[in-house]
């Protein structure tokens, strides 16, 4: 009984913390003058001589750091950066980089945000998609924008270069044919820019890309309102950050879960940033300790290696004490909780172009929480790859514990921005599903329903799969049919079919690829492998390979892809060679038994 009344008088304290942001806290409306780039400013007034940022034995106060974003804002304009333009920017984790996204946002300009581990085809594709005016470019990452700067339609002066103390790529100065950025600060006004007041929360501030189900990646759009709606609710429930807090961010930036929950909470609270170029297990709890980071913005994956690391003194009585992200998984969550003492857990679910966010607000185990939209899930076939509908043509909707498609009512208060794309914005919304004319987002996803124990009668969900074209590897979503194009490009290939496959303890699918080869062609796995290596990046590159006769389509031509799932890479349920590539390896090699072992045993070392 006293266990029992415990847990009813933590979730009503939880549930009397949430209610009033849930009850007041209303979107802004297109109108309001109201924009990331304020916030920040209002912010940096309020706190600043407070410690904001920390990042590689640099550390900045609230108002150090709206000095520098002001400098960059005044930089950005004399090289003819206004309201409304988008400017493409590939630059690691650091103090740059967000000083730049905030100085776009000042100006109303429009950041897109490009993955920095692109190269080639992919790379043009994501700057030229933002239709960007400019292109800023981190010291460290020149070398991939110079293998395709001849195939991006920017000349030499719309590109802008931003100096890495770290990096010892180039010296210290720009190349003579890029405009250097770094260079013009000194020269620049500190000052706030008058621009700022007048942007409104319905202009853009973000494209943020993001593998959907067909072609290269799409510019998901983040309004400013989406941002401010997104860090505010974050901030105050998820996090209940405060500025004494200090946030630990190593996600890259340029996926939202970093840049919204993680800085948006920053800039909405005060709290500052520990700030991490990239991840590291071995040296996170000692920067833990050494830099008070009591609060946490992290992705599953992330969370499995530190739970895979060996015990160190730095984890014990250590200051971490919330946690806020997505994709941890059951067995990882009950580590945090007991090994590393970690008291609050929210786990989030969402999508950088969805219109539904959930929030395990109650500080439930295991859960993504509950959401205040409307909606729906529906039962699905993941074999046949498609939704089941009853002999009307209505879509049957998913029982209580059962796996649904997860479907999110459009409406007024939880809009579906979309993509740039307005074709591909479109592939994403049903229509008529409940009634005639109303709109559902299809999130791609499939959730259930779960019962969690008393909470305040708001339902709990867990998150389950991704279905059809799309899953997730290494903490990024992987286009199926993306991977898929850019293998049926090798000339040995007839046809490539693509799916994810689960590997023992790891996060996410590992994607495989079945290849049905030209005829009388033996596969030439030296020369695929360093096509792989070249043409896909780490994380879409496929981590097994199936040589098959011939590919198995429905009438329509569809790809089969349930009964390859499912036999996977198992030696003994099929005869089809099957090729791996090890991890550090960059060559694929046939699956042999010893290794195969290690793999369903957990101890691969992917």
């Amino acid at each position: 009984m006293k266990i029992k009344l415990k847990e009813y008088r933590t979730v009503l304290q939880d549930f009397l913390y949430m209610l009033p942001v849930v009850a007041l806290y209303k979107p802004p409306k297109d109108d309001s003058k109201e924009s990331l780039g304020r916030m920040f400013e209002e912010t940096a007034a309020r706190c600043q001589h407070d410690s904001a940022i920390i990042f590689e034995g640099r550390e900045l106060t609230w108002g150090e750091f709206n000095r520098l974003a002001n400098q960059f804002a005044h930089a950005l304009k004399q090289q003819g950066v206004a309201r409304g333009d988008a400017v493409a920017l590939l630059m690691e984790n650091r103090i740059e980089m967000l000083a730049c996204i905030v100085a776009l946002a000042k100006l109303g300009a429009v950041t897109g945000l490009i993955n920095t581990s692109l190269t080639g085809k992919p790379l043009v594709h994501c700057i030229a998609t933002t239709d960007a005016r400019k292109c800023i470019v981190g010291q460290e990452l020149l070398d991939p924008v110079l293998e395709v700067k001849a195939d991006l339609p920017l000349a030499d002066s719309d590109y802008l270069w931003v100096r890495d103390i770290a990096c010892d790529n180039g010296g210290d100065s720009a190349p003579s044919w890029m405009q250097d950025l770094t260079g013009e600060l000194a020269q620049m006004s500190a000052d706030n820019l008058p621009e700022t007041k007048e942007i409104c929360a319905g202009e853009k501030a973000l494209y943020i890309f993001t593998s959907g189900t067909t072609g290269l990646p799409k510019a998901a759009v983040i309004y400013h309102r989406r941002y401010l709606s997104a860090a505010t609710p974050y901030s105050r429930i998820g996090f209940r950050a405060k500025p004494s807090d200090r946030i630990y961010i190593c996600l890259p930036l340029y996926h939202f879960t970093g840049l919204g929950p993680g800085v948006g909470s920053s800039f909405f609270s005060g709290a500052s940033i520990f700030l991490r170029r990239r991840f590291s297990a071995s040296q996170f709890w000692k920067e833990v300790q050494a830099h008070q980071t009591n609060l946490f913005v992290y992705v599953g994956e992330l969370c499995r290696y530190l739970a895979m690391q060996p015990e160190c003194d730095e984890e014990k009585n250590n200051p971490l004490n919330t946690m806020l992200g997505n994709g941890l998984r059951p067995d990882v969550w009950d580590a945090f909780r007991e090994r590393f003492n970690v008291e609050r857990i929210s786990e989030i679910y969402g999508s950088s172009e969805g219109n539904a966010t959930f929030i395990n607000a109650l500080n439930k185990d295991r859960t993504i929480g509950t959401s205040s939209a409307d909606i729906l899930l529906v039962k699905y076939d993941v074999d046949a790859d498609e939704m089941i509908r009853d002999e009307q043509g209505r879509l049957v909707e998913a029982e209580k514990g059962q796996a649904g498609l997860l479907l999110s009512a459009i409406d007024k208060k939880y809009q579906f921005d979309g993509y740039k794309n307005k074709e591909a914005s479109e592939s994403k919304i049903m229509r008529s599903v409940r009634k005639k004319g109303d709109r559902w987002f299809n999130t791609g996803d499939l959730v259930r329903q779960i019962d969690v124990g008393f909470a305040m009668g708001l339902p709990h969900f867990q998150f389950v799969d991704r279905v059809g074209d799309t899953f997730r590897w290494r903490a990024e979503n992987v286009s199926t049919n993306e991977v898929a194009e850019v293998i049926n490009a090798y000339d040995q290939v007839d046809m490539a079919n693509i799916y994810g496959v689960e590997i023992p303890g790891i996060e996410g699918k590992a994607g495989m690829a079945a290849l049905t080869l030209q005829p009388d062609q033996a596969l030439d796995v030296t020369a695929f492998s360093e096509f792989a290596q070249r043409e896909l990046s780490n994380f879409s590159r496929p981590v097994f390979l199936r040589i098959q006769k011939d590919a198995d389509t429905t009438v329509t031509f569809k790809l089969f892809k349930g009964k390859l799932r499912k036999e996977a890479y198992h030696l003994g349920q099929t005869d089809d060679p099957i090729y791996v590539l090890k991890p550090r390896s960059t060559t694929y090699e046939l699956l042999d038994d010893a290794f195969y072992q290690q793999i369903i045993s957990g101890q691969s070392g992917y």
